[in-house]
């Protein structure tokens, strides 16, 4: 089926801004400011007719500092004219730029990617952001269908290209077609205090395939062949080498769609989930430097009727309180929710926890989970649409009752979840610095507008927020674990950025703690095995931990280690 989109929906626009008046919100619901908030951003996809994967695909969201003032500002990526793949009357979107929006402080945003030099007319899908040359800010790895750059933060509010340089490009092509990346990983692999990469890469787009079995509409993802994903080390100079295949880790016909880290068997060194489009899952599990596929015999490779679906990404969190880490893995048919079992594998548990019934035929792309209303459990955000087709779904908002149990209370939380939208790309933020977590989406659909929710819950509840940093800066800090013990009760996290489908979420951890006022204390085990306990940080504050000095504010430790 090709849909055709009407003119007066896609366009390039900035929009306006408008002060956002505090004393207009109302309470116990999301807010959708993104007006008011100078959120001009509308996704195209080349041309007019939705009629192919690429089209269908959606591209990302990537929450930042971009400048260092403690505001999280927000890069979105865009489609634009492709020859040989848009039809011919789409050539008024030839280089559409990506927009970054600079969030003022005030609840406003400017947009100034060309001042910052990241206004990119690549088809862009996602963005990792990271320090990877720890000199105190985020640089920006953009990853297209096409080659990717990688932006250095000049500390000025201004990036330059260092992709020559760096050899982060990518092959021209893979498997016969142009290079197509959906998303990266950052960890020090190796362990030797530079930060590596792994790249996610989807299939080998053919534009001119037809489907035979259904020639009217675009071709199933089946039918194309994989792009295997590309590990890079990063060298002594600052340049990176592909290593895949020496780590274990070249699947030449897979079709990465996410990439999650976390240590899931709790052996001291970080795994990589990667959630597959139509084949099944991998979990990569880290033996020393070295890694093995064991994503089938720990039960998180197919759903529980034993199908690999169009998996999406993996978001990870302790959903029932037991202190272990689990795994949600949204996908096109009803998603699949992994009980980690403590033993090293993990247990379906779908069905029994709601996420089946909510998530059936809503055909789910970017999923969080998320405490929404600090209430100490964690939540899910969907957004959701058809593939292969552009039917709208209503997106998801399902609330934990603390056990993992989930229930759909969105419509109930504000408008947007009463509407029917084609949503991709989703990340949570806290934009506002107000400590409760925010929502940003992007949508492929007639309207094609971004969606802000500002969170107005206002229920009173405490939080914390972290940035950790390692002995080698934040990126080296990825993938640990943080464990806060309050009373009788300890809760797990992991420090893991990349957090939905194509998107980086807010870098800084958030930790709702219900009525709790005090943390006893913070428990770290960080990316290198080091671990680390500290005396609780007052509550309802961002502060920052660093690896062998404490909890700071500014520049001033305030705390001393226990262990």
């Amino acid at each position: 089926m090709t849909v055709r989109i009407s003119t007066g929906f896609i366009a390039l626009c900035t929009g306006c801004c408008f002060m956002i008046n505090s004393c207009n919100r109302l309470q116990g619901r999301f807010t959708d400011i993104t007006r008011e908030a100078g959120i001009g951003f509308t996704y195209n996809f080349g041309d007019y007719t939705y009629e192919n994967i690429l089209e269908s695909s959606g591209s990302g969201i990537t929450v930042l500092d971009f400048d260092g003032d403690g505001w999280m500002d927000l890069y979105m990526m865009n489609g634009t004219w492709l020859e040989g793949i848009s039809d011919e009357e789409g050539k008024v979107f030839k280089d559409t730029p990506n927009r970054l929006y600079h969030n003022r402080g005030d609840g406003t945003f400017e947009e100034v990617a060309a001042r910052a030099g990241i206004d990119d007319r690549h088809w862009s899908m996602a963005a990792g952001q990271i320090d990877y040359d720890n000199d105190g800010d985020q640089d920006l790895y953009l990853l297209n269908y096409g080659p990717n750059v990688f932006y250095r933060n000049n500390g000025d509010g201004t990036f330059s290209d260092m992709t020559g340089k760096m050899g982060l490009q990518g092959p021209d092509s893979l498997n016969g077609f142009v290079k197509w990346s959906v998303g990266v990983a950052f960890w020090d692999v190796d362990q030797n205090g530079l930060l590596d990469a792994f790249v996610g890469n989807f299939l080998a787009f053919d534009p001119d395939h037809v489907s035979p079995a259904t020639p009217g509409m675009m071709p199933h993802p089946s039918e194309y062949a994989g792009q295997p994903s590309l590990m890079y080390i990063q060298r002594e100079d600052g340049s990176f080498e592909e290593v895949t295949a020496s780590l274990g880790l070249f699947y030449p016909d897979s079709k990465c769609m996410g990439l999650t880290v976390f240590d899931y068997d709790r052996d001291g060194d970080p795994d990589l989930f990667q959630g597959n489009d139509h084949q099944a899952n991998f979990m990569f599990r880290n033996d020393g430097g070295s890694f093995h596929n064991v994503g089938t015999e720990i039960g998180v490779a197919v759903n529980s009727h034993g199908q690999p679906t169009g998996s999406m990404h993996g978001a990870i969190g302790d959903v029932d309180g037991d202190g272990l880490i689990d795994l949600l893995v949204p996908d096109l048919r009803y998603g699949a929710l992994y009980r980690n079992l403590g033993n090293g594998t993990f247990g379906d548990i779908t069905e029994k926890s709601g996420v089946a019934a909510a998530f059936a035929g809503k055909g789910e792309w970017a999923s969080a989970l998320f405490d929404y209303d600090n209430d100490g459990d964690l939540d899910i955000f969907s957004a959701n649409g058809t593939a292969e087709e552009l039917i709208l779904q209503y997106p998801l908002l399902l609330e934990n009752d603390g056990t993992g149990r989930f229930t759909n209370v969105g419509m109930s939380l504000g408008p947007y979840f009463s509407e029917k939208r084609s949503g991709r790309a989703a990340a949570t933020w806290d934009f506002d610095n107000d400590g409760d977590l925010d929502i940003i989406v992007s949508h492929v659909d007639l309207k094609a507008t971004a969606a802000l929710l500002r969170n107005d819950l206002h229920n009173n509840n405490h939080w914390l927020g972290l940035s950790l940093e390692g002995r080698n800066g934040p990126a080296s800090a990825i993938g640990a674990t943080v464990t806060v013990h309050t009373g009788n009760q300890k809760r797990v996290f992991v420090n893991q950025w990349t957090t939905t489908y194509l998107s980086g979420s807010d870098p800084r951890m958030h930790i709702g703690l219900g009525s709790t006022a005090v943390i006893d204390s913070l428990e770290i085990t960080w990316s290198d095995g080091i671990r680390e306990v500290w005396p609780g940080p007052g509550t309802d504050r961002y502060c920052t931990v660093r690896q062998g000095v404490g909890i700071v504010d500014g520049s001033q430790t305030e705390y001393e280690a226990i262990l």
